[in-house]
Formats: C-alpha cells, sequence, structure tokens
C-alpha cells in the first residue's frame, strides 16, 4: 500500500488474503529439460537461510521498485512467492535462460542450483507448518496439456522441490480449463480468489501456479465501536474519506528513522507480525528509492518497544500485473521468446513462456 503524508500512522505494508502468481507456457522454444536421476538432484543441503532470505528480499525490493515506477499513482500489491514460481519455472530451464532466471532472483550463482532450489523447498515447508493461531496456507500446481509428455525428471523435480500437484487440462477447451484452474485456485484461497483467468489461451501447454492464503487474528485486535471517518491523504493533491480503524494505545516494536520514516510491527497472536512504514509528508518517492533488504534490516534492528496509537484506514485491494515487460528489465529478457533458448522436451513441441501474471 502506498500513501503520503498521513496524519494517522500508516505504510507501506502488505496484509495478505489471498495472492496467486502464474506462468504459462506455449510452443515454440524456452525449457530445455536434461535427464539426471531424481537422487543426483535432490542430494546437498539448501543455502544457508541468510543467504537466501536476502536474495529473496532484494528481488522483491527491485520488483516493487519496478511495479511502483510503472503504476505510480496506484497502490500496489503484489505476491511474495513470485520469486517461488519462478524458481519453479526455472527447474526446467537451462543454459543461458537458467542462469539469467536464478541470477535475476538475486541468487548468487557460486551456490549450486540443487541448493538454492532447497532452499525454496525448505520455504515451503516451514511455512507448512500447521499452526492453530496463524492460517497460512502456500503451494504449488502445474496445468498440462492432455497429450503434453513432460520428462521425468521435471515431473519429480516439481513433485519433490515444490511439492506441486500436476493437472491434466484440456487447454483447446478453454471453458473447461477455466473452470478446473480457477476453482483449484478459489478452493486453495478460501473464495478470495474467484476468477484467476477469464479466458486461457487455447495454445497453452502447461501452465504454473503459486497460491498464498495467510489469516491471522491481531494480538490486539482493532475495535469496530472505535472505527470513524477520516481524511486519508493519497498524495499532496489528493485527500479522501475514509473509515480509520484504532486500536487504542498499546505498546509495540516502534522506530523513528532520519530518512525520514516511522517504521513499527503489529503482532498476531501468534506473534507474527505486520511491518509498517510510515513516510514523513511528500517523501513516498524518496523512501522508496532508499528501499534495501539492509535498510529493512537496519529498521527490524532498531525496533524498540513504545506506547503508540495505531490508526489504520479500513481498505481492500487487489490488482494484477503482466510481468512481461518488467522481469527483462530486472535482467530476466532470455525467459521470453524470440530470446529464450529453445527446448528439448521428450515428446513434445518446444514451449516457450507467454505470460507471467500476478
Amino acid at each position: 500500500m502506498r500513501a503520503e503524508g498521513m496524519s494517522p500512522l500508516l505504510a507501506l505494508g502488505l496484509l495478505v488474503a489471498g495472492l496467486c502468481s502464474s506462468v504459462h507456457c506455449l510452443p515454440g522454444g524456452g525449457l530445455d529439460l536434461e535427464d539426471v536421476t531424481p537422487e543426483d538432484q535432490h542430494k546437498g543441503a539448501p543455502v544457508d537461510d541468510h543467504t537466501f532470505v536476502s536474495s529473496n528480499s532484494d528481488f522483491a525490493f527491485s520488483l516493487y521498485k519496478q511495479l511502483a515506477l510503472k503504476t505510480s499513482n496506484e497502490n500496489v500489491v503484489f505476491s511474495p512467492s513470485v520469486s517461488m514460481t519462478l524458481a519453479f519455472l526455472s527447474l526446467g530451464a537451462c543454459g543461458p535462460t537458467l542462469t539469467e532466471t536464478l541470477e535475476g532472483l538475486k541468487f548468487n550463482l557460486t551456490d549450486p542450483e540443487t541448493e538454492i532450489h532447497q532452499g525454496f523447498q525448505h520455504l515451503l515447508q516451514t511455512l507448512g507448518r500447521p499452526s492453530d493461531q496463524l492460517q497460512l496456507s502456500v503451494g504449488n500446481a502445474m496445468f498440462v496439456q492432455e497429450q503434453l509428455k513432460l520428462l521425468d525428471k521435471f515431473r519429480e523435480d516439481v513433485r519433490v522441490l515444490c511439492a506441486s500437484e500436476a493437472f491434466s487440462t484440456d487447454f483447446r477447451d478453454s471453458d473447461t480449463a477455466k473452470k478446473l484452474i480457477n476453482g483449484y485456485v478459489r478452493n486453495k484461497t478460501q473464495g478470495k480468489i474467484v476468477e484467476l483467468f477469464k479466458d486461457p489461451d487455447k495454445l497453452t501447454e502447461m501452465m504454473l501456479v503459486n497460491y498464498i492464503f495467510s489469516k491471522a487474528q491481531w494480538k490486539k485486535p482493532f475495535d469496530p465501536s472505535r472505527t470513524y471517518k477520516s481524511e486519508f491523504h493519497v498524495n499532496k493533491n489528493r485527500t479522501v474519506e475514509v473509515p480509520m480503524m484504532t486500536t487504542g494505545g498499546l505498546e509495540t516494536p516502534y522506530f523513528r528513522d532520519e530518512e525520514p520514516c516511522t517504521a513499527l510491527e503489529l503482532r498476531y497472536t501468534s506473534d507474527d507480525s505486520a511491518p509498517f512504514i510510515l513516510p514523513e509528508e511528500g517523501k513516498m518517492h524518496d523512501l522508496e528509492a532508499k528501499l534495501l533488504p539492509e535498510t529493512l534490516r537496519r529498521w527490524r534492528d532498531s525496533l524498540q518497544p513504545r506506547r503508540v496509537h495505531p490508526l489504520l484506514p479500513k481498505f481492500s485491494i487487489s490488482s494484477d500485473y503482466d510481468l512481461q515487460d518488467i522481469l527483462p528489465q530486472m535482467g530476466m529478457g532470455k525467459v521470453f521468446p524470440p530470446a529464450a533458448g529453445q527446448s528439448d522436451i521428450k515428446d513434445a513441441e518446444a514451449l516457450a513462456v507467454s505470460q507471467v501474471g500476478v
């Protein structure tokens, strides 16, 4: 969420209800699958947690900045699992396409590819641990054209490393394919994403889907009886009246920076937390330019308990982006044709990525 100059405390924050990203593959070249045994592929240890988190954060901030430039007067919300979807895709790539994809995801290629994928595998397993106080569902799915024969290595990799379900799909029958995919996503996001696709391309051979559903209770809930109308500063030229929610006073991690901005965390009953960053009036774009993983770490390391009276507007945000123009600007141009390399998928035509959406 993006906003400037608010008297209430708000920020660049993300509240996840149901978020989804996807990759479409069409005939024409782009995914190279090579035969190695699943045993060889899955040996070794994942990239260490600090390196893995740092790379993911770096990619997320880079993507945020690109989307903020593209939609300078709009809210920005995107799935944090875009990187997971692209890593999912990279399991079927080799050569320059593979190198460019992993470098675009900000990984150091001195780390073996298998360790990077095991990092995502470990992340999926960690997020999938059951909790009584936090509903969190993360997963992958692969929808494959009925006649397409995938290499055993790729099929095994996505099963083991991505915990991906695979569904035989008839993309030539658009209505049936749409009902299958949208029904799957709607079920996994508990009805939050009702229609992921309106008209799947009949030439689609394979679709990779990643979903996240998250729901948690605030440790100190907002009081509905205290919600009131107040001004919200969208930017220096626009103010709107919105319902403003408050918890009353509470003690929470807080930090005032010279950037200038204010950072704080609001905690859930599960002891997870949501970070919020409030830019000073007129300083939104300056703050966005300085957003880096190390900046976020410094803010979090500087947080100290302080009694505050947080106010949040009651809001709902939805958006969708086609990343085909954005990913090349982040160094991933070879993912798309005509730059993408040719593939040797057994018993199938070559595939090329036609669309990446979030």
